[in-house]
C-alpha cells in the first residue's frame, strides 16, 4: 500500500524516484537509480512489464513468442548492458538486405556483409554498371565515420551543433545530412532508383515525410538508423524483444526497485511530487516519465514542450509460416534473402508516390514494406513442435492514422501489404501461412491506432514524437541531458527525450545521470 494511517493522520509513502511506465527506458532509469541506492517505484498501466519491448504468443495454441512491436536492436549502447549486468545476447546478421527489382522481381540486390565481391556483382547485375556500388560504398564509409564520432556522445551531456560538426569533421557530409533535404543527396549520389530507395527507407521508419521535406524529419530519422553502436548494424535479440525488457526488469528488481503493474497513473502534481494512480498515491522527490510527453502533459494538466499531436506512419504485420516462401528470383537463396532486411516496392519513386497517396488519405498501392525473419537468426522463440516453421515481421511504410479512418482500413491495408509481398514471390504467401488452434491464418496486424490503444503511443508514433537531432539546438540546451522539463523534479526518460527513439535505453540512462550528477 502507498498510504498508511497512524492514529488519525494519513501518511503518504515517499520514494526518491517514481517512474511512470515500465517500457525499456523506464526500466533502465529504475535500474540505474536503484543500483545507486535510491528508493524507486515504477508504475505500469498494463498487466505486464516492457511496454512496446515485449514478446507475446499472438496465435492461439501455438508456442511462438513473437516480438510483438519493436523487433531489432541497434541503438542500445554496450555500456548500458555492462553497467546493468544485463543477461542479453544480440546476434549480428550476415546479410544486410535483399531488394527485388520492382520492374523485374526475378532479379535483385543482395547486400552480403561477409562477401564484398558478391555484393558488388549483385549491384552490377541489377544496375547495369559499377558506379552505384562505388557510390554506395563511399556513402556508407562516410556515414560509418560519422556514426563513430556521434554515437559515443549519446550518453554524455548535449554538445552544441558547432561542436558536433567539428567532431564529425566532414563539412560536405554534414551539409548533406544535417542542413539540406535528404532527397537532394540521394539524387546527387546514386543514379539507380532502387538503390536510392534502399538508402531512403532508413529515413522513413515510423516517419511520414516527403524525402524533400524542408523540416528534415527524414534526415534525422536516417541519422538515428545509421549511427547505432557506431556501426549502424541492427541486431537480433536472442529470445525476442521480451528478453531485452526482461533483463532490464530483473536488473531493476534485483537492485531493489518496486515494480507495479496494472497501475494506471491518473495525475501528477509536480509541485509536491504526488503521483496518483488506480488504487494508490505516493510522493517522489523526482518523477520520471517513460510515457510520451503528450501523456505527461495530460497527467500534469498543462502542455510540456513537445508536439501537441504526434503521429506514427506504419503498419506492422506478424506472420507465422510453415516454411519460407519461394522467390521469383531463383538466383538467391531464400534463407539469405529473408535473413536481413527484405525491401519490397521501396524504390525511390515508389516511396515518393506512396507518400503522396497517403497524404491524400489513400492506402498506397503498391504498398512499400520491408520484412525481417527472426527465426533465421534465433529459433529459441519457437516451441520444438514448430520445427521448420518461421516468423515474418512485415513493416509497412507511409501508413499514417488518417488512412485508417474507415472500419475496414486495417484489413485493406493488410491485404495491400500482402499483395505487395506476393509481387516478388513465386507462390502466394497465404499458401505458407500457418493456421492457429482455431484454424485461423496466423496473421496479426497493428495500425497506428492499435499502438495508441495497446501501448499508449500517441497517434501510434513509435518514437513518442518526431525524432530530434542528438545535439543541442539552443545555447541553453548545451550541457543538459536532453531529458529536462520546466520542472526540476520531472524528467522525460522515454523515447520523447532528445536522443530518444528506438530500443536504446539512452534516455533512461540520461534521466538517471541527470539525477545522480545533481547529488
Amino acid at each position: 500500500m502507498s498510504e498508511r494511517s497512524v492514529g488519525s493522520v494519513m501518511w503518504v509513502q515517499h520514494y526518491d524516484d517514481i517512474v511512470i511506465g515500465a517500457g525499456h527506458n523506464g526500466l533502465t532509469t529504475a535500474a540505474y537509480l536503484a543500483r545507486a541506492g535510491r528508493r524507486v517505484l515504477v508504475l505500469e498501466r498494463s498487466d505486464h512489464l516492457g511496454g512496446a519491448t515485449v514478446s507475446a504468443e499472438p496465435f492461439s495454441g501455438l508456442p511462438a513468442r513473437l516480438s510483438r512491436y519493436s523487433y531489432l536492436v541497434s541503438l542500445m549502447p554496450r555500456q548500458i548492458m555492462a553497467d546493468l549486468d544485463l543477461d542479453l545476447r544480440l546476434v549480428r546478421r550476415r546479410h544486410s538486405s535483399y531488394t527485388p527489382l520492382p520492374a523485374d522481381p526475378t532479379r535483385g540486390i543482395l547486400v552480403d556483409n561477409g562477401d564484398r565481391a558478391a555484393t558488388a556483382r549483385s549491384f552490377t547485375q541489377a544496375t547495369g554498371g559499377a558506379r552505384d556500388f562505388a557510390a554506395w560504398t563511399r556513402f556508407y564509409e562516410r556515414m560509418g565515420r560519422l556514426a563513430q564520432r556521434v554515437f559515443p556522445t549519446v550518453l554524455e551531456p548535449l554538445r552544441s551543433e558547432d561542436a558536433m560538426r567539428a567532431q564529425v569533421d566532414d563539412d560536405e557530409l554534414w551539409r548533406a545530412v544535417v542542413q539540406r533535404p535528404l532527397g537532394e543527396m540521394l539524387e546527387a549520389t546514386f543514379d539507380d532508383d532502387v538503390v536510392r530507395g534502399i538508402v531512403a527507407t532508413d529515413a522513413l521508419i515510423g516517419t511520414f515525410a516527403d524525402l524533400h521535406d524542408q523540416s528534415l524529419r527524414q534526415n534525422i530519422c536516417l541519422l538515428y538508423h545509421l549511427i547505432g553502436g557506431g556501426t549502424g548494424d541492427w541486431d537480433v535479440p536472442v529470445g525476442g524483444m521480451g528478453a531485452v525488457s526482461g533483463a532490464l526488469a530483473r536488473a531493476a528488481a534485483d537492485a531493489g526497485a518496486t515494480l507495479l503493474t496494472a497501475a494506471r497513473v491518473l495525475a501528477v502534481d509536480p509541485t509536491d511530487g504526488t503521483v496518483t494512480w488506480d488504487g494508490g498515491e505516493a510522493r517522489g522527490s523526482k518523477i520520471h516519465a517513460g510515457c510520451a510527453p503528450t501523456v505527461l502533459s495530460s497527467l500534469i494538466g498543462e502542455p510540456m514542450d513537445s508536439e501537441t499531436a504526434p503521429q506514427g506512419a506504419q503498419l506492422k504485420v506478424n506472420l507465422l509460416l510453415t516454411r519460407l516462401p519461394r522467390l521469383r528470383d531463383t538466383t538467391v537463396d531464400p534463407t539469405a534473402a529473408f535473413s536481413g532486411t527484405f525491401h519490397i516496392n521501396e524504390s525511390y519513386t515508389q516511396l515518393q508516390a506512396a507518400h503522396a497517396a497517403a497524404a491524400a488519405g489513400k492506402i498506397p498501392s503498391p504498398a512499400p514494406c520491408e520484412i525481417y525473419c527472426h527465426t533465421l537468426s534465433d529459433r529459441s522463440i519457437l516451441g520444438s513442435e514448430l520445427d521448420g516453421m518461421h516468423t515474418l515481421t512485415i513493416f509497412g511504410l507511409h501508413l499514417p492514422p488518417d488512412v485508417f479512418s474507415s472500419s475496414d482500413a486495417r484489413r485493406r491495408a493488410t491485404e495491400e501489404t500482402l499483395a505487395s509481398l506476393n509481387s516478388v514471390l513465386a507462390e502466394p504467401i497465404t499458401d505458407v501461412i500457418a493456421r492457429d488452434g482455431n484454424g485461423e491464418l496466423c496473421i496479426e496486424a497493428r495500425s497506428p491506432q492499435d499502438l495508441q490503444d495497446s501501448v499508449g503511443l500517441p497517434g501510434g508514433n513509435i518514437f513518442h514524437r518526431s525524432l530530434q537531432w542528438p545535439w543541442a539546438q539552443t545555447p541553453q540546451q548545451v550541457g543538459t541531458w536532453g531529458v529536462e522539463t520546466r520542472y526540476a523534479n520531472v524528467t522525460i526518460c522515454g523515447a520523447g527525450a532528445r536522443r530518444g527513439g528506438g530500443v536504446s535505453g539512452i534516455p533512461g540512462h540520461n534521466a538517471a545521470r541527470y539525477v545522480l550528477d545533481s547529488h
